[in-house]
């Protein structure tokens, strides 16, 4: 194999690293926001708050638990979600570090 060639497949393996950190990148992105405006989300919280007020004022203690259950699972899907999102930001920003370095031509 000569040098250029390896500069060649150097080349290749750095842009394809960039294009791909990218990628995963705009993904964590757009889950962080999807995360922040989800509409689903805040229609499943409000609904749950009003039958937990409901429960309370009717003294149904089972209902106000499952509420209770329901808000906690709802809060803990949004923590995960957030966080599958900021390593995947973390782990595209890392791909396109490490494309740029092993670039031939650049340094």
């Amino acid at each position: 194999m000569n040098l250029e060639m390896i500069d060649q497949v150097r080349m290749f393996m750095s842009i394809a690293m960039f294009v791909l950190g990218l990628i995963v990148f705009i993904i964590g992105t757009i889950t962080l926001l999807i995360g922040a405006f989800g509409r689903e989300r805040a229609n499943v919280l409000a609904q749950t708050n009003r039958l937990a007020q409901k429960g309370l004022a009717e003294d149904v203690a089972g209902l106000v638990g499952n509420a209770s259950m329901l808000l906690n699972a709802m809060n803990e899907m949004a923590a995960t979600r957030n966080g599958i999102g900021i390593v995947m930001m973390i782990f595209g920003a890392a791909l396109m570090v490490a494309g740029y370095y092993i670039m031939p031509a650049l340094h």
